[in-house]
């Protein structure tokens, strides 16, 4: 027998929905960009709201990400598709296991 969702976790539910059908609603509106632009928005939403609750490593985490990312772009040109691979697998399996938080 389930037990009927606090508010809080319907208030989550909600939450993951609303996300889901915005990444959606961008990929469909203007395609891969568009779905790109939505996360990057909500991650400097997100960033900003860390940043005024005192957590100010948020900066260099998310450059130090970028720097992945490009060197993995870099090394892809290259011919070594193994760093990307490697990166969008593991990307892959987090995001599968951890949804944004609410």
């Amino acid at each position: 027998m389930n037990r009927p969702l606090s508010s809080a976790e319907r208030s989550a539910e909600r939450r993951q929905k609303w996300l889901q059908e915005e990444a959606t609603k961008a990929r469909e509106s203007r395609g891969e960009a568009g779905q790109m632009e939505f996360w990057l928005r909500l991650a400097r939403s997100r960033m900003a709201k860390d940043i005024k609750a005192g957590r100010g490593d948020v900066y260099s985490g998310f450059a130090l990400i970028c720097r992945l990312f490009i060197t993995a772009l870099d090394q892809r040109v290259e011919g070594n598709g193994r760093i990307w691979n490697d990166l969008l697998q593991y990307a892959e399996q987090v995001v599968a296991k951890h949804t944004p938080r609410n």
